[in-house]
């Protein structure tokens, strides 16, 4: 079955504390869209091991990606739109998400290591911790194909952004 040509996929990406899950939900509710968080797509070892501060690796992050694009092939094979979240930190993770898939728009939230450490740092109950956000600075290949939207702006400014560009 071919996915319904009106179904589009907004894809939210960035490195922990850009913002991604404040930014997809409001865009889902604004849009009247499902939400795809990328955390719930996580195995209990991934988040066992980053509650411990260690890092993924791609042997660890493989089942969890194609948990996502699972998820979000289903979505547009029933011609549903949807917003999904992901670090995508790696140009090979954004293949595996969006390679073959019409409709996903890619969005960049682009932060500095400093936002992203206070933000991070202010989670209160969540695995991943303020010590682990520098690996996600250091595997980060910035993408060059997506909408990039600096993250300190205010979350207001950032999904108007979005919608603008995006045509939503």
């Amino acid at each position: 079955m071919l996915p319904a040509q009106s179904a589009r996929i907004i894809l939210i990406m960035g490195v922990a504390g850009s913002g991604k899950t404040t930014i997809g939900r409001r865009l889902a509710t604004e849009l009247g869209w499902p939400y795809h968080e990328a955390d719930d797509y996580h195995s209990a070892a991934n988040k066992d091991k980053m509650g411990r501060g260690l890092p993924l690796d791609d042997y660890d992050r493989a089942p969890w990606l194609a948990a996502i694009r699972a998820a979000l092939d289903d979505s547009l094979a029933a011609g549903r739109s949807a917003v999904f979240t992901c670090s995508g930190l790696k140009e090979k993770y954004r293949r595996v998400l969006m390679d073959g898939a019409p409709g996903v728009l890619l969005a960049y939230l682009a932060t500095d290591l400093e936002t992203s450490l206070a933000r991070v740092g202010r989670r209160k109950g969540h695995y991943m911790k303020a010590e682990m956000v520098q690996s996600q600075f250091e595997a980060l290949e910035v993408p060059t194909d997506a909408l990039t939207i600096d993250t300190r702006l205010p979350p207001d400014k950032i999904l108007a952004e979005i919608r603008r560009t995006l045509a939503l």
